[in-house]
């Protein structure tokens, strides 16, 4: 506990946080006073995101269908274009950069930043999409976006904080925030509790709706609408191929096998591609709208004025 504290809420006081699941490396706590879930940073200090994909997942991921990774996105874009038909994008930790393509091509101006070098140098090479390599915290301000986008990326951070302030900074008057990020108090988590699959050492925050408003709320930032979301893919590879993996005796996946397996299931005709794209968005809207999910996807709107 020493050190601790609370990005949500500024909370500092060991005494106010109660450690709520222990792992065998790791454990998570909860503030008293906010709830908000997280690991304290004490235990991450060999998580280094400049290595988070090696070359060698990049090389599966070149090999990967772009055409499914686009439809996967535009699921994202369909909610976006609710609020923003048209404008800038900025994408804080684009990954692979596929979300950025996708824009791309439905006529937005895009851009983004990425920490990884080989998703970096994919989304650059591959892609042809201008991005920035580093911390967001790092980038160059000065410039201010219709759209900021963080798909799965406030949870890998220790200073959520200090991107909330910034993004703040770099979204217009009106502009919209989009974050999609494990949810602590979801269907899913509530019923695995400390057995949640999302529940790893590279991700320290486990926001609930409540604390994420908290945050957002503190950096003038109002939400509009919190839909519960669930990664299909990620129960696919992160969960049930493992499993049929140990039950062979087989060793342990890493990303770029796990990204060669994805591969190699979505390599059909495209008829049948099509028909995966179907049934995935059919599954995906249902949960949704049945709340059955283990991450949200939260909409807020920067205040005009503070």
């Amino acid at each position: 506990m020493d050190k601790i504290r609370c990005v949500v809420c500024g909370n500092h006081h060991p005494e106010r946080f109660q450690v709520r699941h222990r792992k065998p490396n790791f454990f998570v706590v909860e503030c008293l006073d906010c709830t908000f879930h997280f690991i304290p940073p004490s235990f991450r200090k060999g998580v280094d995101y400049t290595k988070y994909k090696y070359a060698d997942v990049a090389a599966e991921v070149a090999k990967a269908d772009v055409w499914l990774k686009v439809r996967r996105n535009l699921l994202r874009y369909r909610l976006i274009r609710k609020y923003r038909r048209s404008g800038t994008i900025y994408d804080i930790g684009c990954g692979f950069g596929h979300f950025l393509l996708t824009g791309k091509q439905l006529g937005y101006d895009v851009s983004g930043v990425e920490m990884s070098r080989a998703n970096a140098s994919y989304v650059r090479d591959m892609l042809g999409i201008r991005i920035d390599e580093g911390d967001f915290l790092a980038v160059k301000e000065g410039v201010q976006y219709d759209v900021l986008t963080l798909w799965d990326v406030l949870e890998h951070v220790d200073g959520a904080d200090r991107v909330m302030e910034k993004a703040g900074r770099m979204i217009k008057p009106g502009g919209m925030l989009f974050i999609q990020v494990p949810q602590i108090d979801s269907c899913l988590a509530s019923l695995l509790k400390g057995k949640w699959w999302a529940m790893g050492l590279d991700h320290v925050n486990y926001f609930s709706s409540r604390t994420v408003d908290l945050l957002l709320d503190r950096y003038g930032f109002e939400i509009q609408k919190i839909v519960s979301s669930i990664e299909l893919k990620n129960i696919l590879v992160y969960v049930l191929l493992p499993k049929i993996r140990r039950r062979r005796k087989r060793p342990p996946m890493t990303a770029a096998v796990r990204q060669r397996e994805f591969n190699r299931i979505t390599r059909k005709p495209m008829w049948m591609r099509r028909m995966m794209v179907l049934v995935h968005n059919a599954v995906y809207t249902c949960l949704s709208l049945l709340g059955i999910g283990d991450e949200m996807i939260v909409v807020a709107r920067k205040r005009s004025s503070l």
